[in-house]
């Protein structure tokens, strides 16, 4: 299993980018709200040279990534699993008949 570790602020529209297409391809992700804590953006600049959010450490591949979109199509790239849908277009394709309560 991988690890992968996000910076990021909450209130960040492109932080929000990268947590909602990782939730709908089930990745989770170690977490750091440098905005609840300073030491978290100090170490943020350490990881990654500046203080700029989502910043993404994949340990498994050897990469560390900013921008939302780079981020985004890494995880589409490495870490998109057919267990519980494939992602097209940005939409979740279903490989049943049948259909969930957000398809209704």
């Amino acid at each position: 299993m991988s690890m992968l570790t996000l910076y990021y602020k909450p209130t960040c529209a492109y932080s929000q980018r990268v947590l909602g297409e990782a939730e709908s391809m089930g990745i989770s992700f170690n977490l750091k709200d440098i905005s609840s804590d300073p030491h978290l953006a100090e170490e943020l600049v350490v990881q990654g040279g500046k203080q700029l959010v989502p910043f993404l450490i994949d340990t498994e591949k050897g990469v560390k990534l900013y921008e939302s979109e780079v981020i985004v199509a890494h995880l589409h790239e490495h870490y998109e699993t057919a267990a519980e849908g494939r992602i097209f277009g940005g939409l979740r394709v279903h490989q049943s008949d049948e259909i969930c309560d957000t398809c209704q």
